[in-house]
């Protein structure tokens, strides 16, 4: 049974997809009636930005879109558990829910290696609504390593 996450994080997948030769991890900023209101990607590569993280992407546009620092009416889906840095800048922006599909055990900071999204020191805490069809998402990231594997990319 589909819940009311799964069209939103198909098309972060779709945007993941976008990442070309960075690792593929998509995200958005959605508004309360579910409308897309920024997209990122991860952008490392492309930029030579260490920062260009596809969260940070999406958390900039959503900002220039709405010509304000606080995000504190959007929900953040992303395909794949934020880091420290996203982790962050999610709570600096006062976005107030994260959506996310597949953990990152060895750096993930919504709840799997840290909690920074949950931790009361920070201020209000993130709602973190975490696996939204994480096996889907956990593929794609998979498919990109073992073909970088394959081919001896760095």
């Amino acid at each position: 049974m589909a819940n009311k996450w799964d069209a939103l994080m198909v098309e972060a997948l779709n945007e993941a997809a976008r990442s070309g030769s960075d690792v593929p991890v998509g995200a958005l900023l959605v508004n309360g009636a579910g409308e897309i209101v920024a997209r990122g990607h991860n952008e490392r590569e492309a930029t030579k930005d260490a920062s260009a993280h596809a969260e940070i992407v999406a958390i900039r546009a959503a900002g220039a879109a709405a010509a304000d620092w606080r995000l504190e009416d959007l929900t953040l889906i992303v395909t794949l558990e934020p880091c420290v840095m996203c982790a962050g800048a999610i709570v600096a922006a006062r976005i107030p829910r994260v959506v996310f599909g597949a953990w990152d055990e060895p750096v993930g900071a919504a709840g799997s290696r840290y909690d920074i999204l949950r931790d009361q020191r920070l201020g209000t805490p993130v709602e973190v609504i975490p696996g939204i069809m994480a096996d889907e998402c956990a593929a794609q990231l998979r498919q990109f390593f073992e073909s970088r594997r394959t081919s001896g990319s760095k």
